[in-house]
């Protein structure tokens, strides 16, 4: 990986040091190009007309995702963010009085109110899968709480607030075993590791582009097992995922485009597929080794330091690193970094209830750095804790 290259195509660097990837990643030259030669067509010959001569490269995008994660082209469905993507799979799915959604302590905020909102609605129950001594989801207790009552698994494979890896393929295996769907929310994880949907056995899988993947704003994908479909009816309806039989019905789109709207931003949509493009043009396997690895080194320089705290779970951990100075507010910790030129930012309570009335830490500094990042900006940030540590 020739890390000098990948930061002259990557603007960001020369400005900042950007350890705020699991927030927004910063674009490549190239995946700028995509989406502005796109977005001077349209204005050159029209917005449709724009789409119909880039239709193939449109299309690819699909295939594109499937290269990365694994699947088939027809169960991939796109959408404007990872939060509209989940939702058309949960949404979809029925629930009654009785039912049972599991799910773990790390689950991402968005994905807990929603639980919450369909048990409120329909009578099911919400079942908190506790964390083992790691940290992480405790597979065994997943096993013993799974029962005939169980309408959904659904988890975070990485949280917004740590860099905690859950046991995904074994939640998976578990999961299979008992018959019961499988919802990952990968949002943390696509294009910071490598992912693959048959390995970890979900049945459906939702991520964004513009985190760890490098992809623009406004951007996310749904992947949906054919099998899986079985199980979902699409809670909206419209001119792009059914088609009027003429009379007073309809069917549904073949596969997992029946989840899609008709209106989409096209110029995003090139971006997202030229941002997975080159994810695996560097190559996940040494993207995930680079990432994780930066991660583990900025959490052992972080630890060294006095007075500074980390509190990331889990057997496996990421590119995420969460961290306290003792005696210091995380506002002000995370503003003299900004100051310093790093960005950064800090975890919310709110957004992961479970975790947060498990271990009432929150807020902390969240830092993750990726693949363009170098030693010398994790040193950079490091010494600004160092600071705050020794005042």
């Amino acid at each position: 990986m020739d890390i000098e290259a990948i930061r002259r195509d990557t603007p960001g660097t020369a400005n900042r040091v950007h350890l705020n990837n699991a927030g927004a990643a910063l674009l490549s030259r190239r995946t700028l190009r995509a989406m502005t030669e796109h977005l001077e067509l349209e204005a050159a010959i029209g917005g449709y007309e724009a789409a119909g001569r880039e239709r193939d490269r449109i299309d690819a995008t699909y295939a594109n995702v499937t290269r990365l994660i694994g699947g088939r082209p027809d169960e991939v469905a796109l959408f404007d963010n990872s939060t509209h993507a989940w939702n058309a799979a949960f949404y979809s799915m029925t629930f009654a009085p009785g039912d049972r959604i599991l799910t773990g302590r790390a689950e991402y905020g968005s994905n807990v109110l929603a639980y919450l909102q369909i048990a409120r609605r329909t009578g099911a129950e919400v079942v908190v899968v506790p964390n083992d001594e790691s940290g992480q989801l405790d597979t065994a207790a997943l096993a013993e709480l799974i029962d005939d009552r169980t309408r959904l698994v659904g988890v975070s494979h990485v949280p917004t607030s740590g860099g905690l890896v859950n046991p995904a393929a074994e939640i998976g295996r578990i999961s299979r075993a008992a018959g019961v769907p499988f919802l990952l929310d990968a949002t943390q994880s696509i294009g910071q590791f490598p992912v693959d949907v048959a390995e970890l056995g979900c049945d459906m899988l939702t991520a964004t582009g513009r985190k760890f993947l490098r992809g623009p704003r406004g951007t996310g994908f749904l992947w949906v097992r054919r099998e899986a479909l079985d199980h979902l009816e699409p809670y909206v309806s419209e001119i792009a995922s059914a088609t009027w039989d003429g009379k007073r019905g309809f069917t549904w789109r073949d596969g997992a485009r029946r989840f899609e709207t008709w209106e989409v931003s096209y110029a995003n949509v090139l971006g997202l597929s030229s941002a997975v493009e080159q994810a695996l043009e560097i190559g996940m396997d040494d993207i995930g080794r680079r990432a994780v690895g930066l991660g583990e080194l900025l959490r052992d320089r972080l630890d060294a330091v006095p007075g500074v705290t980390t509190y990331d779970l889990g057997r496996e951990r990421c590119a995420i690193v969460t961290a306290k100075v003792d005696g210091v507010s995380t506002a002000d910790v995370a503003a003299a970094l900004a100051a310093h030129g790093v960005n950064v930012t800090t975890t919310v309570a709110a957004h992961t209830q479970f975790d947060t009335e498990d271990r009432g830490v929150h807020p902390l500094v969240r830092l993750s750095p990726h693949y363009y990042n170098t030693e010398a900006e994790l040193d950079r940030a490091v010494e600004v804790f160092g600071e705050l540590a020794a005042r």
